[in-house]
């Protein structure tokens, strides 16, 4: 499979040697760096791992909520194609880099591990939150000290470091990869997989063109291959089950953050992004089309249809029926009934 093979060395990325260059950028950024797939999970081990980090990623408890950050992290960076700059689930500054390659998201480089110096001025979003039992810092088998030993940097600082890892490592990965597919592309070719007529039209072409063509070819032989990745709305899938399978109560996007264990503002933003519209008007127009149903296939009393769907002001319900249907719940049951009653012959 491609997404097994893309970090493989033997196939792709030399990852000594690109272990050596993570080391030189993380000398030179302050920053660590570490080289994730597209879950998350690390391809490579921490350039300079701060010790509150480290202390952190070795705890059960704590150590998935890293992952989940480098995972929820990366897919936002390569949504947007650049650098994505937030706070991990202890509020210290991290950075996703993106690496795509043939137009699919692969993994991405992780640099931080730093707190701002201008914290006020540049507000950045939590995309991950812990358990409440998890937030006593007093409790947690974490160093307070480390924590407060953190490299300090400017935001100004932080988005050129972003910025320049960006550039680089699009290149360098690049360069890597595209060398090491075209040495597989070849060696596929001259065991047959490609005819000769197709080497032939290739063979006085510039590298990058023999790389092009190449990938073309075999790309019209065995089809394109999708990469797995994690669906955002997977993210949101803890919310939307507890939504259906709790009709009859209210809740807060902020309660739905929390459950999906990620911040609020993270949420409503994919949430809006993933489901086409703000989380309040989603949940009201779903109550709604629950009302209608039990309008249309039971003989509950109207209050008794709102109490089950959590409205317990029969007002607001019928306020809030009529603002998505122009008519009032018992109009709307009107309407149905006439519409099921048999036309009396003349």
């Amino acid at each position: 499979m491609m997404s097994q093979s893309l970090f493989d060395s033997e196939h792709s990325i030399d990852l000594n040697k690109w272990h050596k260059l993570q080391d030189s950028l993380s000398l030179v950024t302050k920053m660590a760096i570490i080289l994730v797939d597209y879950k998350g999970v690390p391809v490579t081990k921490h350039s300079h791992c701060q010790s509150f980090c480290q202390s952190v990623r070795q705890d059960q408890n704590l150590s998935k909520y890293c992952q989940k950050c480098d995972s929820h992290a990366g897919l936002e960076a390569a949504r947007l194609n650049k650098p994505y700059i937030y706070l991990c689930h202890f509020n210290i500054v991290d950075i996703a880099i993106p690496i795509i390659f043939n137009n699919q998201y692969i993994g991405a480089i992780m640099a931080g591990q730093i707190k701002l110096r201008d914290e006020a001025t540049a507000p950045l979003e939590q995309i991950i939150t812990r358990p409440a039992h998890l937030n006593d810092l007093d409790i947690l088998p974490i160093n307070k000290e480390h924590y407060n030993n953190l490299p300090l940097l400017t935001y100004e600082e932080v988005e050129s470091i972003a910025d320049m890892l960006f550039h680089m490592s699009t290149y360098i990965v690049g360069e890597m990869i595209h060398k090491n597919v075209a040495i597989d592309m070849y060696k596929n070719a001259l065991s047959g997989e490609i005819d000769q007529s197709t080497l032939e039209t290739l063979k006085d072409r510039s590298l990058q063109a023999f790389q092009e063509g190449l990938s073309s070819a075999l790309r019209e032989k065995e089809g394109k291959q999708s990469l797995a990745m994690t669906s955002p709305q997977s993210v949101l899938q803890p919310a939307l089950d507890y939504i259906y399978t709790h009709k009859n109560e209210n809740y807060t996007l902020q309660e739905m953050a929390s459950i999906c264990h990620i911040s609020s503002s993270y949420f409503s933003r994919l949430f809006t992004r993933e489901m086409g519209e703000n989380f309040s008007m989603f949940v009201a127009k779903l109550k709604i089309e629950w009302a209608k149903e039990l309008i249309i296939t039971t003989n509950l009393s109207i209050t008794q249809i709102g109490e089950q769907l959590g409205f317990y002001d029969a007002g607001y319900f019928i306020k809030t029926f009529k603002k998505f249907e122009t008519v009032t719940p018992a109009i709307y049951r009107e309407i149905i009934t006439q519409k099921r009653l048999p036309h009396k012959k003349r």
